[in-house]
């Protein structure tokens, strides 16, 4: 069964990202209209806009949640080259509950931030960013009471334009970062490079590039890993394809990297991705106005088992309306040919006579 929620979000502009929390209770949105909105699931199923403030002087490309250990926290960026960190204050103002959102500190870059990533709960409060200049900084919260006390102890250059990255969320390995190039020039250094953190001082450094896709990649996403010997790595460019990373013990590379899968469904650029809880289900968002869920068979065989319409439909209701739509033109069709389509000379004339009258 189809169940689809339509929201109206009173955005003056467009939309570039949606992001739920760890519970999946909470949503924020965020636009070119430089404001972010804070969303609550309700008890009925409907969600309520609960806080809308303008965050940035520029439009706002992305916006991510803290892990709730950190407290509700959620950084944006911007194309005004600032990344923002907010932090909810709940108070009770004459016996109802009311919260407010506080900008607890910024930090810029060289460039337009294009993506920026909160780590995952056990590397501790870790931020990551990429912009326009080329750089991924990692950001480090040493006090996590108070958001304002921070430190930028990495920052490693990648020459190119970056737009997206993405934390691995496995705890098993070293902690590990996925970073995309939209740069448009083609290179044969590829447009995926994979950053670790190797040694005990977290010391990060670049250890191996995806090169395969040689044009600029939209969106970048690691599945959770539950139980898998490797890592899988979605990449979004004009298609979506996905990469399975294997540790090397031995050797001098310390990734094995192959391709898994190739999904050209979309007939379009794609510029989302988003794995469900256990990292078995893809879902993809495209320039075409579709959303398209992936997933493994048996026989590790990935395919499109869902797709949705921009316009709230499946992909198997429309096809419906479709078939409907066809058979109502050939009914149309016959019709019109067992119809005669010469019309008669109107009007016509008609004589009425009046009955004659029963005496009483």
């Amino acid at each position: 069964m189809d169940r689809y929620k339509t929201i109206e979000t009173d955005h003056k502009d467009l939309i570039h990202d949606v992001a739920f929390n760890h519970f999946g209770t909470r949503m924020a949105t965020c636009s070119s209209d430089q404001y972010v909105k804070i969303w609550d699931l309700e008890e009925d199923g409907t969600w309520k806009c609960t806080s809308s403030w303008k965050t940035h002087g520029a439009s706002v490309w992305r916006v991510a949640w803290a892990h709730p250990e950190f407290g509700q926290v959620l950084v944006t960026c911007s194309a005004d080259r600032a990344a923002s960190v907010w932090e909810e204050i709940r108070e009770s103002d004459a016996g109802k509950p009311r919260s407010s959102w506080t900008k607890r500190t910024s930090v810029f870059c060289g460039g337009s931030v294009s993506d920026v990533k909160f780590a995952p709960k056990h590397l501790g409060l870790l931020m990551a960013t990429v912009s326009t200049d080329g750089i991924l900084r990692i950001y480090e919260f040493t006090d996590t009471m108070n958001l304002c006390i921070y430190s930028c102890p990495h920052e490693l250059s990648c020459k190119m334009s970056l737009s997206s990255l993405s934390w691995n969320p496995s705890r098993f390995g070293e902690p590990m970062i996925a970073v995309g190039l939209d740069d448009p020039s083609t290179t044969s250094e590829g447009k995926v490079f994979i950053f670790e953190a190797a040694d005990a001082n977290r010391r990060w450094e670049r250890i191996d590039t995806i090169t395969s896709i040689n044009e600029p990649v939209h969106d970048v996403a690691f599945a959770p890993n539950f139980g898998r010997s490797y890592h899988i790595l979605a990449v979004a460019y004009r298609h979506v394809k996905l990469f399975a990373l294997k540790p090397q013990s031995s050797g001098k590379k310390r990734l094995e990297i192959s391709q898994i899968a190739s999904f050209d469904e979309h007939q379009a650029p794609v510029w989302r991705l988003a794995w469900n809880t256990t990292g078995t289900v893809l879902a993809s968002a495209g320039d075409d106005g579709t959303v398209c869920l992936w997933k493994a068979n048996y026989s590790k065989t990935w395919k499109c088992i869902y797709k949705i319409k921009g316009n709230g439909m499946s992909a198997a209701l429309e096809q419906m309306n479709e078939k409907l739509n066809a058979d109502a033109r050939s009914v149309n069709s016959r019709l019109a040919s067992i119809i005669p389509q010469e019309r008669p000379n109107w009007p016509l004339k008609v004589t009425a006579h009046r009955l004659p009258r029963k005496d009483k």
